[in-house]
């Protein structure tokens, strides 16, 4: 068996490669971030300190999808050092089998998954609503009569005074308030009666109040308001339903699905993202049995880049198939469960294969 000091350190040079590629691509996606927030933010009045508070809070959501990659090129790494510095190949001396190799980097692999389930998540959705109402103050500042916006939030209803339609810049406090909103109202018989612009909204009991509103009525013109009410029917959990749900955490997830069932919304989207998060370990685990699969070839025996372009390429269509069946999932074409989990398990399965064909025969 691997003994506890060897174990620890494969086990500390795989992590710490996971963690520098993982910390070497979140700044160099900051630093394009930050470019290109820059450009769009052009002449507007916005201090360096907002501005790089953003590119903060808006890294963690962006970094989230990198940890696959940064999982699989570090093992891959790592493998292929120990290698080329012939580590493994004394250690195959010493009687020790590939599968103990890689049982360091396998249990790290499902600790990241659960660590960036259960806590790298809420913090992710957290300062992405943080992101979000920044963003919103800068993007929606009134810059003449009623600045139009075509990004943000959209939400419909119906309410004892007709239809109406909001578009908003972002959303806090679980679809409670919203910030640069903007709402077009419908009488019953279908025609615009009034158009209103407010800084942020907070949802009431049946009511949302407008905060800093300029209402423009046909017929009468323009007139601005501390306050505004405007009716509704919605609670709390059907704005969350309609709004995205790329800012739900992890631990509100099954209530989130709860609430959206309860009420008659879709919630396939939740269960999507809940099934996704509870299934990363296990992708993290099939990226280090590919990249193990790839990598434990001994540098003397030649064909090293075709080796890792087989397992780069391995890791890139893994990734492609898992999004593929959340796409599918989605769109209630397959269940949640089987869309979350089966590229996961298949790539287990498949790294599994290869290593017991090499190394068992």
């Amino acid at each position: 068996m691997i003994g506890r000091t060897l174990g620890f350190y494969f086990g500390r040079r795989f992590l710490g490669s996971v963690l520098g590629i993982f910390v070497g691509c979140a700044v160099l996606i900051m630093l394009i971030d930050f470019l290109e927030m820059s450009r769009r933010v052009g002449e507007r009045d916005v201090d360096s300190i907002t501005l790089l508070l953003l590119i903060i809070y808006r890294a963690p959501f962006f970094t989230e999808q990198l940890l696959p990659f940064a999982v699989l090129f570090g093992a891959i790494g790592t493998f292929l050092t120990l290698s080329r510095r012939l580590e493994l190949v004394v250690a195959r001396a010493a009687g020790i089998s590939a599968w103990q190799f890689i049982a360091p980097a396998c249990v790290i692999a499902i600790l990241l998954g659960v660590i960036s389930t259960t806590l790298y998540n809420p913090i992710s959705a957290e300062f992405k609503e943080r992101a979000n109402r920044i963003e919103a103050e800068i993007f929606n500042r009134q810059t003449g009569l009623f600045s139009s916006t075509s990004g943000g939030f959209w939400i419909r209803q119906q309410s004892v005074d007709g239809q109406a339609i909001i578009q908003a810049g972002a959303k806090a406090d679980g679809g409670r308030e919203l910030s640069g909103v903007n709402v077009f109202l419908f009488g019953n018989d279908g025609k615009l009666e009034e158009r209103i612009e407010a800084r942020s909204a907070t949802l009431e009991d049946s009511a949302w109040r407008l905060h800093n509103a300029r209402v423009l009525t046909p017929g009468i013109g323009l007139q601005n308001y501390d306050t505004y009410m405007v009716a509704t029917n919605l609670t709390p959990n059907q704005v969350q339903e309609s709004l995205q749900s790329e800012t739900v955490s992890f631990w509100d997830l099954p209530a989130a699905v709860d609430a959206a069932t309860r009420v008659g919304f879709g919630a396939e989207r939740y269960r999507l993202q809940y099934q996704s998060l509870l299934a990363r370990p296990m992708l993290l685990l099939a990226m280090v049995l590919i990249a193990a699969s790839v990598s434990l070839r001994v540098f003397r025996f030649g064909g090293i880049g075709q080796t890792i372009l087989g397992g780069v390429a391995a890791g890139f269509l893994l990734y492609v198939s898992t999004k593929l069946a959340e796409d599918l999932g989605e769109a209630g074409i397959v269940h949640p469960i089987i869309a979350a989990w089966f590229p996961a398990v298949v790539g287990a399965l498949m790294g599994v294969l290869i290593l017991l064909h090499r190394e068992d025969g």
